[in-house]
């Protein structure tokens, strides 16, 4: 019998240990910093058992985000570029884990995997390429086996492939993680993630798999995040202070209300491709509120993300008696969170801690989720997504 190699032999010892040690790696649209969780996984499945032991964001500095937006969410990019960033964003995550890990005291032969999601810089479902004879397409740089060396562990990468190859637009990939861990019969629930996009799982109490919905719904921080950027050099509305200083246009408003995204109907999924100041230039064309301040227009847009995420759970989750739990920068968000309380009076809000997730970690301890998945777990059927496990191994040797 020919023996596996050393990385095979590995794998399989790490896939039968009754509990592993994982790091999950978040890199959002927002580009303010790596989410790093690092978790502790018992059993797989609906069996699944998790404990976030550390969790940590680690800044980006400035360059680092101009390099990444010469590229991000843009049609025409230099391809040169594009691949040297594949390396270099690779390395450079291997390099604030290491220093995440040396913060904690933890050794790397002590962590058995590293989820990585990499970074998006463009995402393409069909209906908004509108290529008929091309496929979904997503591409997320940061490429996992330089991970897996510089850190000495293995990696596991590039998600949201498989969802595509099987049928799905590569996103959300939340809906895995949420049904395992925020799943309770008899209770109605809304896991909503507010992170540059907004997206959103339904559970429903009766525990009817077939029925729990995953969508992107709308723009989450994106648009304000760029208004913040671009008219007031902040990286983002801090305690919503510019949206407070203004006040909503309602004519932008409905403006912006009145685009086609919120008509379709899902699952479905969008990003910073579609949502952006140039949309929101064209809103204020068609409105006429070209000329509004400065504020007003932060306030306004923050408005339109609540009522936007609003207006869809409205019309597609029936009954009032919800519980929603927020989670992602969104959901320190007064502004929104307040706009979101006065639309939906009838549902509980509050945040993912109350479920024990904590809110900032909740991507990156998802992703360690399927990273523990892929290693032993069995792909599970939820309503019309792919049953696929994700990711790709990178060994360290």
């Amino acid at each position: 019998m020919i023996p596996l190699n050393h990385n095979l032999q590995r794998l399989f010892s790490i896939a039968q240990k009754p509990s592993k040690l994982g790091i999950g790696l978040m890199s959002g649209t927002s580009l303010d910093g790596l989410d790093i969780a690092l978790c502790k996984f018992t059993g797989h499945g609906l069996g699944t058992h998790f404990e976030l032991v550390q969790f940590i964001t680690i800044p980006y500095p400035d360059d680092f985000k101009q390099e990444v937006q010469q590229v991000f969410a843009k049609r025409n990019a230099d391809l040169e570029k594009v691949t040297l960033l594949n390396a270099y964003i690779g390395s450079y995550h291997a390099e604030l884990i290491l220093q995440a890990m040396s913060q904690w005291h933890i050794e790397p032969h002590n962590v058995d995997f590293i989820a990585s999601h990499g970074q998006t810089i463009y995402h393409a479902p069909q209906r908004l390429h509108q290529h008929k004879s091309s496929p979904n397409a997503t591409l997320q740089i940061g490429d996992g086996d330089h991970i897996a060396i510089k850190t000495g562990i293995l990696t596991i990468s590039d998600f949201r492939q498989k969802h595509i190859a099987a049928g799905g637009e590569g996103a959300p990939l939340a809906l895995y993680g949420d049904v395992l861990l925020g799943s309770k019969t008899g209770e109605n629930r809304v896991l909503l993630n507010i992170g540059g996009i907004a997206n959103l799982t339904w559970l429903p109490g009766d525990g009817d798999f077939s029925r729990v919905l995953c969508t992107d719904i709308a723009p989450g921080n994106t648009l304000i995040d760029a208004a913040c950027r671009k008219y007031f050099d902040k990286p983002y509305d801090e305690d919503s202070a510019i949206a407070y200083s203004g006040k909503v246009n309602e004519n932008l408003l409905k403006a912006l209300l009145s685009h086609p995204f919120f008509k379709e109907k899902a699952p479905k999924t969008t990003g910073p491709e579609l949502f952006n100041l140039n949309m929101v230039t064209e809103a204020q064309q068609q409105s006429g509120t070209g000329a509004i301040s400065n504020a007003d227009l932060v306030c306004t847009l923050s408005a339109f993300t609540a009522a936007s995420i609003a207006g869809f759970i409205k019309e597609n989750i029936a009954g009032g008696d919800i519980k929603i739990f927020t989670s992602g920068g969104g959901a320190r968000n007064p502004f929104v969170i307040g706009k979101l309380k006065k639309l939906l009076p009838q549902a509980a809000i509050g945040d993912s801690s109350a479920l024990g997730i904590n809110p900032d970690a909740k991507e990156a301890i998802l992703f360690a989720l399927l990273g523990n998945e892929a290693l032993c777990g069995e792909p599970i059927s939820i309503g019309a997504n792919p049953a696929v496990l994700m990711g790709k191994f990178c060994f360290p040797v």
